[in-house]
């Protein structure tokens, strides 16, 4: 069987994690077919391919699916050689895997923490993407990607996926949440490198339209507001996922709660 006519990708059009798999794909220059779900009613085939977690994106390669999308890139760059994105290089394979953990486990929370938080829990969030962004600009000025266009070198790897797909989020929080994410000044290497990012093809045809994310942002943060109001307590992250019945909310899309 054709290995580029096999591959289906379940995916929501507004998780960043749907865009990892999706860009990859491209990158790869593979053919797939995509299936939009309905994330506040389930489908079967989720159900079927992803019955641990139910969550997108899931990859069915000849049927037999994948699943997590750090997980699937990897699976992608392991069967399919051309363009790679991972180096060859063990170590820096490692160390480009550790940064994919850290923009997983500490970056993505800290933003999706400033659209969930209001007040002086909102400039907490807002002080801990700063303490992060510090650390990327670091290693892109003078640690071990210093000198490259992009994290893969001078073409797009796994890591400017990772952290690509989900930074547009950033100046949608911003202009939503009116508060500065990413300011040129205080890291002007880590927002060239969006910049870059952002300006290639394959990611122009993945990622949606601002005005569609912004009016997507705006309509979850509604809810949200007022969830809180009828409560009147915080809302955290997870509210507005367990108000739409999934993960599928645009403060998933980039905290890490979707695969």
């Amino acid at each position: 069987m054709d290995q580029h006519s096999s591959l289906r990708l379940l995916g929501s059009w507004a998780d960043s994690h749907t865009h990892r798999v999706q860009l990859a794909l491209k990158l790869k220059g593979l053919e797939f077919d995509y299936q939009e779900e309905d994330v506040v009613n389930i489908s079967p085939a989720l159900v079927l391919h992803n019955p641990v977690y139910k969550k997108v994106p899931v990859l069915l390669h000849e049927d037999r699916p994948v699943v997590e999308s750090v997980i699937i890139l990897q699976y992608i760059d392991e069967t399919w050689a051309g363009n790679p994105l991972t180096p060859a290089d063990p170590f820096e394979r490692a160390v480009a895997r550790f940064w994919c953990h850290f923009a997983e486990d500490k970056l993505a929370p800290a933003v999706g923490a400033v659209f969930s938080s209001s007040g002086e829990g909102q400039k907490a969030a807002v002080d801990q993407v700063h303490e992060n962004l510090k650390l990327l600009e670091c290693e892109i000025r003078d640690g071990a990607f210093k000198g490259r266009r992009f994290f893969g070198g001078d073409k797009i790897g796994l890591l400017d996926v990772v952290l690509g797909c989900g930074s547009y989020w950033l100046a949608v929080f911003e202009e939503v949440m009116e508060v500065k994410l990413v300011d040129p000044e205080s890291f002007p290497a880590f927002h060239a490198w969006l910049r870059d990012f952002e300006e290639q093809n394959e990611v122009k045809e993945t990622i949606p339209a601002i005005d569609k994310l912004l009016e997507y942002a705006r309509g979850v943060r509604q809810m949200m507001l007022s969830l809180s109001s009828s409560t009147s307590t915080s809302v955290p992250a997870t509210a507005a996922a367990n108000a739409t019945g999934n993960d599928d909310v645009a403060v998933d899309a980039i905290d890490g709660s979707s695969g």
